[in-house]
């Protein structure tokens, strides 16, 4: 730790592994990291190695710093920065080619007067009593899921069989897309958030420089902007009760929304509704088949699954980031922090703070409170957070009806991702009721 005018400085190896996405993969190494990182330095500044890399900025890792920044929306703004850490090559290219730092404009970026009267559009749909009527559906999908999975096993990976696809047609299906695309919105999503993987990505992404990234980034944007177009314009001719519907008939002060925000509507929900799901569910399952007397434990007594699902979306932290800046002056852990100034609020580093979760790296079904900060808090709080958890329960439930054990059978991977993370990979072995 250095000081700089007074600024606590993250020194550069610890710098370099908050933006390492292979860090991420890494994940006891990467707690142990910001472990320190909190206990030493809870608001530190973060200065590239190399001049003019990236932007400086502030890393907040304490959970109520996080939990502050999180719901106060007046002091600490989405725009004008980018909402996740990027290189200032990726911004200047996505600068030039859209005319935003932001190559997808949606409601994650967007601050009041903007934000609130979009987020109404949809708000009304994701809540509890308008998502009972999907849960005939996800009943049936989840028994048709899990078939596969037995046909399959007994030696699978579970995220491929099950955490993958389940969450993925659900997202598709309420965005009005047939089963025959949905490999292509997997790969774009792919793209759009694992391009750091080279397993996910399948591109060599992992070895291109960041411009060249947000290249191909920029590509599958295009790519969905079309597709999405087309379903706008089917769902005009055409409406149904769908969310596809309500984002193309939407309007904000008498007005359809632009193009470009409606297209970034349907981005956000269509990949953060499914990929953030998937790793949920691989880490409840993981935490699962790591402890059999868990498992037989709430297979006995369901009334532990909803703790099982809250603890599991805790425990993975799927979004393991977002960016912030300053509006104004503000003291934050000690530190000044100034108007304009960039910070990450890390969701991994809060989510496992033990001032408000005792011994954080323990799997707890039972942990109570358990007010994790997963979904963000405040304002920008997931709009769909009631359907995650919705589609976890259900899909674990009918694993409990028909699964008898479950346990490792391989070495479980985590994707290398600084924004969205999780699993990649979970060998297990099932066996069926």
């Amino acid at each position: 730790m250095s000081r700089v005018s007074g600024e606590v400085v993250l020194p550069g190896d610890l710098a370099r592994r908050v933006i390492d996405p292979h860090a991420y993969a890494a994940w006891d190494g990467l707690l142990d990291t910001f472990d320190h990182i909190r206990a030493t330095m809870p608001v530190a500044r973060v200065q590239p190695d190399t001049p003019g890399l990236f932007d400086p900025f502030w890393l907040v890792t304490r959970y109520d710093d996080v939990m502050r920044i999180s719901k106060d929306n007046a002091t600490f703004l989405n725009n004008p920065r980018p909402v996740v850490f990027s290189f200032n090559e990726a911004i200047e290219f996505s600068r030039a080619a859209t005319g935003s730092n932001m190559l997808v404009d949606s409601l994650v970026v967007f601050d009041a007067p903007i934000h609130p009267k979009y987020r109404k559009l949809t708000q009304e749909w994701f809540i509890p009593r308008n998502l009972a009527k999907l849960e005939g559906e996800l009943r049936a999908l989840a028994a048709r899921t899990v078939d596969r999975m037995l046909e399959s096993g007994p030696d699978i990976d579970f995220v491929r069989e099950v955490s993958g696809p389940y969450p993925l047609r659900v997202v598709m299906q309420i965005l009005g897309v047939p089963p025959e695309d949905e490999p292509r919105m997997q790969m774009l999503t792919q793209q759009l958030f694992g391009g750091q993987d080279k397993d996910l990505s399948g591109s060599g992404l992992d070895k291109m420089t960041p411009e060249q990234v947000v290249q191909i980034v920029a590509g599958a944007v295009r790519t969905f902007e079309d597709y999405f177009a087309q379903i706008a314009d089917e769902r005009r001719a055409h409406p149904t009760d769908d969310v596809a519907s309500v984002i193309a008939n939407a309007l904000v002060d008498g007005q359809p929304l632009p193009p470009r925000d409606m297209a970034g509507y349907y981005i956000i929900v269509a990949t953060a509704g499914h990929d953030t799901t998937s790793a949920s569910t691989a880490g409840a399952m993981q935490a699962l088949a790591n402890d059999p007397e868990q498992w037989a434990r709430v297979k006995a007594d369901r009334s532990l699954l909803p703790g099982i699902v809250e603890e599991a979306i805790r425990w993975t932290t799927p979004v393991q980031h977002f960016m912030r800046t300053a509006a104004e002056d503000v003291e934050l852990g000690g530190s000044q922090v100034k108007a304009g100034d960039w910070l990450m609020i890390n969701y991994v580093a809060a989510n496992h703070d033990p001032a408000q979760f005792p011994d954080p790296r323990r799997f707890d079904a039972a942990r109570s409170p358990n007010r994790h900060l997963a979904f963000g808090a405040g304002a920008h709080q997931c709009l769909g957070l009631h359907l995650a958890r919705l589609e976890m329960r259900i899909l674990f439930e009918a694993l409990l009806d028909r699964v008898a054990s479950v346990e490792p059978a391989g070495e479980a991977k985590r994707a290398s991702s600084t924004f969205v993370g999780g699993l990649k990979t979970l060998p297990l072995r099932v066996t069926p009721a």
